[in-house]
């Protein structure tokens, strides 16, 4: 496989010396020639896998949907009220940036 480190240098915006180069092109060779190792493995009778278990992602559900807008309200004025430094319904806090 012919790379061409000098445009893949420029597309990550970095700059190369010709040592760099060529390090990076035998480096990048062996990789290639690994993933076509890789390629000829056998895999037809191998099952997919997913993260390298069988685990399976237990999801909550959304407690805030279930929640009546009155609740919700009242939930947004408390907060506001238990706020150390406000102006109307804002909340004031540090100034990030100069």
């Amino acid at each position: 496989m012919d790379l061409d480190v000098e445009y893949l240098a420029k597309l990550a915006r970095i700059e190369l010396t010709p040592a760099e180069e060529e390090k990076f092109t035998k480096d990048l060779g062996k990789l290639f020639d690994h993933f076509k190792e890789l390629q000829s493995v056998n895999t037809d009778n191998v099952k997919p896998m997913t993260g390298g278990t069988e685990l399976n992602n237990i999801f909550r559900s959304d407690n805030e949907s279930l929640k009546s807008k009155e609740e919700r309200d009242n939930e947004r004025v408390n907060i506001i009220k238990s706020f150390p430094d406000k102006k109307d319904e804002f909340l004031k806090v540090p100034q990030v940036f100069e």
